[in-house]
């Protein structure tokens, strides 16, 4: 159950992370080359070992993983309803 909970998440965090790239929001064009490097696929990359990670925590019965990324995924959502509704 925390594997398909947690690759739910990961298909949302994917999808958020996106809309927030696509979204011309003046607070991406001032964040680092890195996040540009490889047309913005490095974050994308960033993303998935995030979701890789949990995963393997969560195949391994090992509940530390899937609850990190359930954080992670509050604060992402947080901070992509943020930028997407332009409170910052």
């Amino acid at each position: 159950m925390a594997i398909l909970i947690t690759f739910l998440l990961g298909i949302g965090n994917f999808a958020l992370h996106r809309a927030v790239m696509d979204s011309g929001h003046p607070i991406v064009g001032r964040m680092p080359w890195i996040v540009h490097s490889l047309g913005g696929r490095f974050t994308l990359v960033v993303e998935f070992a995030l979701l890789l990670g949990a995963l393997l925590f969560a195949s391994e019965g090992n509940v530390g993983g899937p609850i990190a990324y359930v954080v992670y995924s509050m604060l992402n959502s947080f901070s992509a309803w943020l930028i997407l509704t332009d409170r910052v």
